[in-house]
């Protein structure tokens, strides 16, 4: 525990300067960081203000909560970190009395704290058993029981659209002929059997571990990464007063896809097919895009946390009230 509470007092969160330019927290404001980690977006957003804000935070993962609640602990009086998917963020606003947010953030990485403990079951460098999930609570199933039950069809599928791997036939090959021969039950065997399955000078020629796609697209699978985003941008403007900044920072394609069309549409003062001759969809524009393209890390960053390499952020400021209309993704 103790290597983990060095960790975490000199842990720097992802694209720090950024988050605070667009989030700008104020005084007085209320903030929801919906993926809390280790805290360290919400010590800064707390510092900025010189302690004079308040932030729900939530998180999944047990661990990573009691983590951050030690790292906060200068502000527990501003803080309320609760263990819940971000996407339920609107029933504990409710029993804190909030009605409206002054900002939102999503960091959608994992934390380094569940790349580098391998009995979380992420990792495929270190081995440990196969897990991936983001908290026990939820009812999720690990990776070594999905892996058991998934037909070669389904396999394949999660495989190619949420890892975007193009040998997922080999390997949902390799896999289901794998655990007809024995249960699949550490990262390093799974890991592995990836790797063999790549051909052999797309594995000399590959600029990743071979199994990087893999592991990201059962965690995604595992812990229902996009629907729980989906759900989220659903809800969140009914949420955020007129002003508020939502800023996002994904480190999957599929997930920044989904914002950048997202905030596009509530962009937009028209959502009607392209060709039609007059406008009858009555949609109301509920975002104004601060970030036309998205940020990436700059090179010091990577250089000192290569595994920011991927991040792109997202930013939009709420407009104006607009009922109580359903604003879809």
């Amino acid at each position: 525990m103790q290597a983990t509470q060095e960790y975490l007092y000199t842990h720097r969160p992802v694209m720090l300067e950024e988050v605070l330019d667009f989030l700008d927290p104020v005084p007085g404001g209320r903030y929801l960081d919906g993926t809390l980690g280790l805290g360290g977006h919400s010590l800064e957003i707390l510092k900025y203000t010189q302690g004079k804000c308040q932030v729900l935070g939530m998180d999944m993962d047990e661990e990573a909560l009691e983590l951050a609640r030690e790292n906060l602990v200068k502000y527990s009086e501003n803080t309320c970190l609760v263990m819940d998917p971000y996407h339920f963020f609107e029933e504990h606003m409710q029993s804190l009395g909030w009605h409206k947010l002054d900002g939102a953030l999503l960091d959608l990485g994992l934390s380094s704290l569940q790349l580098d403990k391998a009995e979380k079951g992420f990792s495929f460098i270190h081995d440990g058993p196969l897990d991936m999930r983001m908290g026990h609570s939820q009812g999720f199933q690990p990776a070594s029981t999905l892996l058991q039950n998934l037909s070669f069809a389904a396999l394949k599928k999660i495989l190619y659209e949420l890892g975007e791997e193009p040998m997922a036939p080999r390997i949902a090959r390799a896999i289901i002929q794998a655990r007809e021969r024995n249960s699949i039950r550490s990262t390093l065997e799974l890991a592995q059997i990836v790797e063999q399955a790549y051909p052999a000078q797309r594995r000399r020629s590959a600029r990743n571990h071979p199994a990087t796609r893999t592991f990201m697209a059962l965690r995604m699978a595992i812990n229902h990464e996009l629907e729980s985003l989906k759900e989220f941008l659903e809800k969140i403007p009914l949420y955020l007063r007129p002003g508020a900044r939502l800023v996002v920072i994904s480190f999957h394609s599929l997930e920044d896809r989904m914002v950048k069309q997202y905030l596009r549409r509530q962009a937009s003062t028209c959502i009607c097919p392209p060709r039609s001759p007059v406008c009858n969809c009555n949609h109301q524009k509920t975002f104004e895009i601060l970030t036309k393209k998205p940020l990436t890390p700059s090179k010091e960053e990577t250089e000192r946390n290569p595994r920011s390499r991927s991040a792109k952020l997202r930013a939009a400021q709420r407009t104006e009230e607009y009922g109580n209309m359903g604003v879809g993704v």
